[in-house]
């Protein structure tokens, strides 16, 4: 039982941490960079936002090399 209690913890603060997380990256202009492609049609729209994926990339391939380097 105690390791169910900590499996709900961990997936509560998860849930936090991912709404966090989405709150911010709201907030920035991620998304919207030059770079990205959007083309717009009558009735539809393509968005390909590669600068946005290759930012998102470097920055957690440098959190992911710190944390896990042994």
């Amino acid at each position: 039982m105690p390791q169910f209690a900590k499996l709900l913890i961990l997936l509560g603060i998860i849930l936090i941490l991912t709404g966090g997380i989405i709150y911010l990256v709201d907030k920035t202009p991620l998304g919207h960079l030059p770079g990205d492609i959007e083309i717009k049609g009558k009735n539809f729209r393509i968005y390909f936002p590669i600068i946005s994926c290759i930012i998102i990339s470097i920055i957690l391939t440098i959190i992911l090399n710190l944390f896990l380097r042994k």
